[in-house]
């Protein structure tokens, strides 16, 4: 126990945490336990958040880990698996209102860990404007997210900003852009901020009878952790217990 709360003191010190907050920590909140445990290397992953707030268990785990070498920011992607095709949406639970640059490297870490499950990622940044019909400062951040993509990673097949249909119907994309570089429909669907994303998430997983729900995928933190939500279901939780196995196999020693 000593060793627990002195090394999580440690960590927290310098943001005004005291060692009998530490002490009361280890204690009372069993994500710190499962934190500290990562760190010191005895557990390999971590699962936690399926009770409390998200933002609470995100805290301990971006105290505790920071984000991976050459990351800045964090971002949570959720999945409809379904047979007739798969989407993923971004970011659904780290970023209220993400700028330009957090945008881009959540694209990023999507395309990513999309990739992981052995899917190409096509991806859609969208907004209720459809390529330049709109200069708000929503659309216009999704455009710059755009271009700093398209710098750091000329093969990923992306395109914006779009609206939602067009994302997923090619025909009605080619309409307005008949020389978009995203075919077929996308699968990855980045959204402007935390709210559109939470919205159409969870529109998706209840207008769906059939398929599996897959996330939150917590990425860019330093440790394969994930934070899941109270409604998560056993299913849920197994699926992502076996993304956390997988992380933690490949990740760099």
């Amino acid at each position: 126990f000593k060793e627990y709360w002195t090394e999580y003191f440690q960590i927290m010190k310098r943001r005004g945490v005291t060692q009998e907050q530490a002490q009361r920590a280890l204690i009372s909140n069993p994500t710190v336990i499962g934190a500290i445990m990562v760190q010191r290397g005895e557990a390999d992953a971590m699962i936690c958040g399926t009770v409390g707030d998200y933002h609470e268990h995100f805290s301990v785990v971006k105290n505790v880990f920071g984000y991976r070498d050459g990351v800045h920011t964090a971002g949570a992607m959720n999945a409809l698996l379904l047979p007739s095709g798969n989407t993923f949406i971004a970011d659904t639970y780290v970023n209220d209102e993400p700028d330009a640059e957090e945008l881009a490297e959540i694209t990023l870490m999507a395309a990513e860990t999309v990739r992981r499950f052995g899917i190409e990622p096509r991806v859609a940044l969208l907004s209720h404007s459809n390529f330049g019909s709109s200069d708000c400062p929503s659309s216009s951040k999704m455009r710059q997210a755009l271009e700093l993509v398209r710098e750091r990673a000329p093969e990923l097949m992306i395109d914006g900003e779009m609206h939602g249909d067009a994302a997923l119907v090619e025909a009605i994309r080619n309409d307005r852009m008949p020389d978009s570089p995203l075919k077929g429909s996308a699968n990855i669907l980045v959204m402007p901020n935390m709210e559109a994303a939470r919205i159409s998430y969870n529109l998706l997983r209840v207008s769906s009878s059939e398929g599996v729900t897959v996330g939150p995928v917590l990425m860019g933190v330093a440790k394969p952790v994930h934070v899941l939500t109270p409604i998560a279901s056993v299913r849920r939780i197994v699926n992502m217990v076996a993304l956390a196995v997988v992380e933690a196999q490949t990740q760099p020693l």
